[in-house]
């Protein structure tokens, strides 16, 4: 009973992080598009401060909750607000390196904070080096604001030009927001919710099967770590430049199938060898995400495009963040029934995305072929 407990609070857990996330996305989405994204970066940057700065002066653990709340939102708000302007300043055949550049540069001081972080504890202590960590933290932030208030606003599908020279523009609700989704994102964002089933079921025990199951250590684990983060850093810009090139579809599709993988290569592994091979498989389903990004962006309405990137996460989150408690139940059961739950999802996604494609390019065939033939009775 106590181990059922431990398991379905880690599966909670993990849910309510991935519905923060979801509830986070909307108004960061509505926020860009009518603020503006210069405007809309400061105000998030500002939430950040304002967590860390709660945390910093109230020494409390439901400071601590609350500021993280705060802190952590900077991630889901300002995703809809990244993707507005990478599509208002890029050209439509260059969002996947948009994309690409925005991720690994993000991931450059996920990989260097940790390092300086236990630096700072193992010099000043537990207390003490969070405390200065947060110092530093908001420094930074605030040197953050300075670059973004020199921000240039782009025109190209800004909500601000429209409403400028088109009076009567009008603004959606939410459900208004997701009729308007035309087939292909509809097929993408179902595609996609299988996908992040696949990923969420196991995301929670992947540690702890790493440690408890294989035996490897906390140093070998922050290894594996590394290993996933440089597999998808090396990969993400040539995929996203030749993504641009030659077709985006591709590219998600081996998304999704390493997707799959992760969780067989998983239960397969029983060394330290076998995870590292896993983790890189684990890195590899950055190959097309930029892709799946940049597809998401080239389907919203230029004048709404924060409002439905941010309404398309919400569904998603939303519904995967049940994907967590599912994990439990199945880890409960054990680690196999987890890991093959988890790639029989994935399949499911992969082979439905694979499909909707087939599908879609046969109906516009179709339709090139009902055109010609009206252009041919023309001439006769």
């Amino acid at each position: 009973l106590a181990v059922g407990a431990t398991v379905f609070v880690i599966g909670l857990y993990d849910a309510l992080r991935t519905l923060v996330g979801a509830l986070y996305a909307y108004p960061g989405g509505v926020i860009v598009d009518v603020w503006g994204h210069r405007r809309a970066f400061i105000i998030f940057n500002l939430v950040s401060i304002a967590g860390y700065a709660l945390i910093l002066l109230v020494p409390h653990w439901a400071a601590v909750i609350a500021g993280m709340f705060l802190f952590l939102s900077w991630t889901c708000f300002s995703l809809p607000a990244t993707f507005s302007l990478i599509g208002a300043a890029l050209e439509a055949n260059r969002h996947s390196m948009g994309v690409g550049v925005q991720s690994v540069i993000k991931r450059l001081p996920i990989m260097i904070a940790p390092f300086f972080g236990g630096m700072l504890i193992d010099r000043f202590g537990i207390i003490n080096g969070v405390r200065i960590a947060l110092v530093v933290s908001i420094f930074l932030s605030a040197v953050t604001i300075l670059v973004q208030r020199q921000l240039r606003e782009e025109t190209n599908g800004a909500p601000e030009v429209a409403a400028a020279t088109t009076p009567q523009f009008e603004r959606w609700n939410f459900w208004r927001t997701l009729r308007e989704f035309n087939s292909p994102m509809k097929r993408l964002l179902l595609s996609d919710i299988l996908i992040r089933f696949c990923e969420r079921v196991p995301y929670a025990w992947v540690v702890i099967f790493a440690m408890d199951y294989i035996g490897v250590s906390g140093r070998q684990v922050g290894i594996l770590t590394a290993i996933e983060m440089l597999a998808a850093i090396v990969c993400i810009i040539p995929a996203s430049h030749y993504a641009d090139r030659h077709g985006r579809e591709p590219f998600v599709i081996v998304t999704f199938i390493m997707f799959t993988l992760f969780p067989i290569s998983l239960l397969l592994s029983r060394s330290f060898s076998a995870l590292v091979i896993a983790f890189v498989i684990r890195g590899l389903k950055e190959f097309g995400d930029t892709s799946r990004k940049a597809l998401i962006i080239g389907y919203s309405d230029a004048d709404r495009r924060g409002q439905m990137v941010g309404t398309y996460y919400l569904v998603r989150d939303l519904i995967v963040s049940a994907g967590a408690i599912l994990g439990a139940y199945l880890w409960k059961l054990g680690p196999g029934l987890n890991f093959m739950g988890a790639a029989a999802l994935g399949a499911a996604g992969t082979i439905f995305y694979v499909k909707t494609i087939r599908q879609s390019r046969q109906s516009a065939l179709d339709d090139l072929k009902k055109q010609l033939e009206m252009r041919r009775s023309r001439w006769r």
